[in-house]
């Protein structure tokens, strides 16, 4: 990448330049010396490996005090903040050109893809069939994976700003100056933050973290995705002859988990869920408010030039009632401009949401509520009444333009920006029927087997009044479980009936795991039946995540959809079945290819068994930011899943660093968005023909890839004697739990160093620490090496899956990204930290001998030389780094031995805790991923 652009080497050169003065004013001329000495060392020790020069550099490290340490390891971070700014900036231009040049048709773009269907024959009615089946629905989540405080964030938007103003050629002399003296200014600020956060953070920051990217970068993303899709659609096919126009529905659709995902997190409380919906109404009121009064002051039309339909007219006398209220003693402000009055009322409505809202926060009561839109399609309504009237009289333009911005909001966020899932694991709702059922029938239910679990539960949710109890003799832990159920009801009165997306079960394994959340629904009136017919405000979505949950997911699933009581609440939920599938606990259960093929059978089978019985299924995928958890460019991997399982809808989570990476700039906003939209057209095209048929040979060498490769996975994870202590002790994982960059605990059970209690995130970000990313890749090198053997047929029929197979193709691709990031020098350097050495150097012998087998395994069947050598751009943006890279982990691994030294009571207090810490963040920035 840095060979073939000029302008990329340029900008990566004048913030090299920036960050040195930046560095010699402010930490003096031996700090500096000392850390361009480590910088030069390791790039030569790259160049060329020198015993004496390793030596001497390691020595160097061990020699220097907390304070210098740290400054390297500061220096190092910001430098990956700059190039990770620079990069993007990079591929914004890049984009711009090849739009500029061959209009819009970028790989992905909506001009390439709708082309692509127009050359194919795909005719206008064809396409809005497919618009009309639309759902792109990420899913926002609060995961300890994201390094970054928000400080940090705003400064990096603030310097790719800079980097954007620098790009344009009529910026010069004098101007040109004083924006790189701006950008050298927000460099020194950025060096005088601190990246490592003082407190650990709450739920409530969380959440707060996880709105900031509305304001700042996808609300004006997801206007101009919307714009663009419009303008595309009727370039590429506004001259079908006959055809009706095509309308582009509002098919964007975010969810979040923060404040909702309570799975092991004892921080997420009832009350929790009611601060995370009123944070999410308050910034779509704030947006709204501010949207209404720009509107107001640009749609002057005056009554004496243009007459409004009726409709609006006829409004504007309802409106009276709110008059007094909103112009005080100005009543007949705005009497002879007919748009501007009825914006001005829907603003001052639209503020006494926003004041209910905020008063409820505050604990106070609301005033002056009875002014305030009672619901979302009340305000939408307002808007469509404008948007009619403003046509009627020929001004179509004007009503597309930001009228048309904030209806589309309104359709896509509502009044509760983003529908909140609630997690919970399926142990607490079992726990929680059996108390309750003991109060009030005496009755064992855990002792029960499924069919009378199932039988019981049926008869309990048709008759939820008739269960006899005192809640106030109820355990805490079920107390608690049954009121996140109220707390449901009371804010879906409060928001709207869409505030709330699914009630996910982790470690769903069984159809009563389904029914238990339906049983606690309907004891808080959430499903239940009213003048004689049924009703069911909660939309369940049970979790498949260990690979024997993935492999029992069909006995299940037909089992719950067989359940005449479950199918009749099916019917009238919200919205359709949704079963999510997660990608983190099957990976490190029992590896990636065990994981990736048992999720791709898994969702084959639950669209069959829907299909089968008539009922609309959505997919949730449980999709984290690495490899190792399901991550990776997210319009690949929607094309790698089976064919015909999308059918127009995708839900999936975004975690951790991904979420800033993806939205933190409102033009890369806007491309995450296009492709992913892409993608979900592309993969959706089974809706108008039928899928070609999957290559059978194919399906049965995965199955044996699988299990060759789970073995391989669980023989080192579980069965080979050490690799737990092994795990802890040459990672940082423990530290990471100090590192206050999440509230969920890394543990599911403190003391348990079990691999089953370690959370997937953080059994990710522990091994990508330490330059071992082998939750990517363990066990492909031995299963490509075991089923192909020396059968040069068995070879070639692994590269035509290779090169014929998205799915094959995507993991493979992910794998390399992978390898790429694992460095086995510095790994054995983690390895000399266990306390056994014996074991130490067996495990790594282990973990390097699958390193270099899939390696080269991988190369072989992409027939190239070197790893990502198809994708260049990625090879040299890691082959950059990777120099700054290496001074980061080897003075991590002194700190990790000069720390781990220490008695237990020094440890918080030490200086060289926070230097450890620091060495953290900084590699997650240099490897662009944390878990």
């Amino acid at each position: 990448m840095y060979g073939e652009d000029k302008e990329l080497r340029d900008n990566v050169r004048l913030l090299g330049m920036l960050l040195g003065r930046v560095l010699k004013n402010q930490i003096g001329a031996e700090t500096f010396a000392v850390i361009d000495e480590l910088r030069r060392g390791y790039i030569g020790l790259r160049r060329e490996d020198d015993a004496e020069l390793r030596h001497r550099l390691s020595e160097l490290i061990h020699s220097l005090d907390a304070e210098t340490l740290g400054q390297a390891v500061r220096a190092s971070h910001l430098y990956f903040a700059l190039i990770n700014c620079a990069e993007e900036a990079y591929q914004l231009r890049r984009r711009r050109k090849g739009a500029k040049r061959y209009g819009h048709l970028w790989p992905g773009s909506f001009h390439d893809t709708l082309n692509g269907f127009r050359e194919e024959g795909m005719t206008a009615g064809q396409l809005q069939t497919l618009l009309d089946r639309l759902n792109y629905f990420p899913v926002l989540t609060a995961h300890p994976t994201e390094a970054k405080r928000r400080c940090i964030k705003e400064a990096a938007r603030k310097i790719f700003i800079s980097l954007e103003n620098l790009d344009d050629p009529r910026l010069t002399g004098f101007y040109r100056d004083e924006e790189i003296r701006r950008l050298q200014n927000q460099i020194q600020l950025l060096w005088k933050t601190d990246e490592v956060r003082p407190h650990k953070l709450e739920v409530r920051d969380e959440i707060a973290n996880g709105l900031f990217y509305f304001p700042i970068s996808l609300f004006e993303a997801v206007t101009q995705v919307y714009h663009n899709l419009d303008a595309t659609v009727r370039d590429v096919f506004g001259d079908d002859p006959g055809g009706e126009e095509i309308r582009v529905p509002s098919f964007l659709t975010f969810g979040s988990w923060i404040g909702g995902d309570r799975d092991g997190n004892p921080f997420v409380k009832p009350e929790t869920t009611v601060l995370a919906l009123r944070m999410q109404a308050v910034t779509i009121f704030e947006e709204y408010t501010h949207r209404l009064e720009a509107l107001r002051d640009q749609l002057t039309h005056s009554l004496r030039l243009c007459r409004p339909n009726d409709a609006l007219l006829e409004s504007l006398q309802r409106d009276e009632r709110y008059a007094e209220a909103c112009f005080g003693g100005r009543v007949e402000q705005f009497a002879s401009e007919p748009y501007r009055r009825k914006l001005a009322i829907m603003h001052y409505r639209m503020q006494s949401n926003l004041k209910a809202v905020d008063a409820r926060i505050e604990g106070t009561q609301p005033s002056n509520e009875e002014y305030s839109y009672g619901s979302a399609q009340a305000f939408l309504k307002d808007l469509l009444l404008i948007r009619e009237s403003l046509i009627s009289h020929g001004d179509e333009e004007i009503a597309a333009a930001g009228l048309q911005d904030l209806i589309r909001l309104t359709e896509t966020f509502g009044f509760h920006l983003m529908k909140l899932d609630i997690r919970q694991e399926s142990t607490r709702h079992a726990e929680a029927v059996a108390e309750i059922l003991q109060a009030a029938l005496q009755v064992d239910y855990l002792q029960l087997d499924e069919d009378g679990r199932l039988a019981l539960l049926a008869d309990a949710i048709e008759n939820p009044t008739a269960l006899d109890y005192e809640r106030e003799h109820l355990s805490e832990t079920t107390e608690e479980t049954i009121r996140v159920f109220e707390v449901m009801a009371q804010m879906r009165r409060e928001l709207g009936a869409d505030c709330f997306g699914s009630y996910v079960i982790s470690m769903t394994h069984s159809a009563s795991n389904v029914l238990e959340v339906l049983f606690l629904a309907a004891q808080c009136g959430l499903v239940g039946r009213l003048a004689g017919k049924r009703y069911c405000h909660i939309g369940v979505s049970p979790l498949f995540e260990t690979i024997r949950d993935l492999e029992n997911i069909e006995e299940v699933l037909t089992r719950l959809l067989d359940v005449p009581i479950y199918r009749e609440l099916l019917a009238v939920s919200p919205d359709c079945q949704e079963v999510m599938v997660g990608y983190s606990d099957s990976c490190k259960d029992g590896g990636i290819l065990a994981s990736a093929w048992k999720l791709y059978e898994a969702q084959k089978k639950i669209i069959a068994i829907t299909q089968a019985r008539g009922l609309e299924c959505r997919i949730f995928h449980g999709r984290g930011g690495t490899v190792g958890r399901g991550g990776g460019p997210t319009h690949e991997a929607i094309l790698a899943q089976p064919p015909g399982t999308v059918r127009g809808q995708i839900k999936f989570t975004e975690q951790g660093e991904t979420i800033f990476y993806k939205y933190n700039n409102m033009e890369t906003a806007i491309y995450e968005l296009t492709m992913g939209t892409t993608g979900l057209m592309k993969a959706s095209l089974s809706l108008l023909r039928p899928d070609p048929d999957e290559r059978r040979d194919y399906l049965g060498i995965m199955d044996e890839l699988a299990r060759i490769g789970e073995d391989a996975f669980r023989r080192l994870t579980e069965r080979e004697a050490g690799f737990l202590d092994y795990f802890y002790e040459a990672t940082p994982l423990d530290e990471i739990g100090a590192l206050n960059i999440g509230s969920r605990p890394s543990h599911r059970k403190k003391q348990d160093r079990s691999k089953a209690s370690v959370r997937a995130i953080a059994w990710v970000f522990a091994w990508a620490q330490s330059r071992q990313t082998l939750p990517a890749w363990f066990g492909i090198g031995t299963a490509l090496e075991t089923w192909r053997g020396k059968d040069l047929a068995r070879l070639a029929k692994l590269q035509s899956m290779y090169n014929d197979w998205p799915f094959f193709r995507t993991l493979l691709s992910k794998t390399e990204m992978a390898l790429s990031k694992s460095e086995m020098n510095i790994a054995r350097g983690y390895a000399d930290l266990c306390r056994d050495r014996e074991t130490g150097t067996r495990i790594y012998g282990l973990i390097e001998g699958e390193y270099r087998r899939t390696v080269q395994h991988v190369l072989n069947l992409s027939d190239s030389k070197v790893l990502l050598g198809e994708s260049p751009a990625l090879a040299m943006s890691l082959r950059h780094r990777n120099p700054y890279m290496d001074p980061l982990n080897y003075i991590q691994i002194a700190l990790l031995r000069r720390i781990r030294s220490l008695p237990e009571e020094q440890v918080r207090d030490s200086e060289w805790r926070v230097t450890l810490l620091r060495t953290i963040n900084a590699i997650a920035a240099g490897m662009r991923n944390t878990g």
